[in-house]
């Protein structure tokens, strides 16, 4: 149609003007702490455990997730370094002193110079290959929710909301350059959804 208008009638865009398509909105699931800890006893391997824990304890984008580095980890601030993250930008997360503990034991016995999670080569894992690893957890704990590792940085965002922290910190620690991306996390939090009285139950009907 805009062919039409533009190629063969010589209109300009002020000419015709063709509304953007709304674009579907779905609120992404969530795993319970429970199912988070039966997903990651359910890594048999030591690497692919701290691979899951640090996507969960972070919130990473599994892009940043297989690209981080040895020298990311700062054990004395407690935090971990996002180099050139969604949109080139840099910006720090919180860091686990579980997780922490948990990367020491796995550095001891996988030590590589550069990356955390390297491919035999020295490189970083596919993003493929940290996908595999989390659906083969996922199907050992028998868990049914959730599509792909991105699910566990929405449980990152999730349960650090039902834990009291605010959205403009959570904003930050996902690096999300518009809080609407955050806020979204406010239709999904356990705690405030459950403890709101249904209507049903407000009223007076004999049992």
């Amino acid at each position: 149609m805009k062919f039409f208008y533009h190629q063969m009638l010589g209109w300009n865009d002020k000419q015709l003007f063709i509304a953007p398509r709304k674009r579907s909105w779905q609120l992404p699931e969530v795993l319970g702490q429970q199912e988070v800890e039966r997903l990651l006893l359910a890594a048999t391997k030591q690497r692919d455990r701290c691979l899951l824990m640090t996507a969960y304890a972070t919130g990473l984008r599994v892009s940043e997730l297989v690209r981080l580095k040895i020298n990311a980890i700062d054990s004395e601030r407690m935090m971990v370094r996002v180099e050139q993250g969604k949109g080139r930008k840099d910006r720090y997360t919180i860091l686990s002193q579980r997780l922490l503990t948990e990367l020491r034991s796995y550095w001891k016995e996988h030590r590589s110079p550069i990356y955390l999670f390297p491919n035999r080569k020295g490189g970083p894992i596919s993003i493929d290959y940290a996908q595999r690893i989390y659906n083969l957890a996922k199907l050992r704990a028998g868990i049914q929710k959730g599509h792909g590792i991105h699910t566990l940085r929405h449980c990152f965002a999730t349960h650090l909301l039902e834990a009291g922290v605010d959205l403009r910190t959570i904003q930050t620690l996902l690096g999300h350059n518009s809080m609407a991306s955050t806020e979204r996390y406010l239709q999904i939090r356990q705690h405030k959804i459950t403890t709101t009285a249904n209507p049903l139950d407000l009223l007076k009907l004999p049992n």
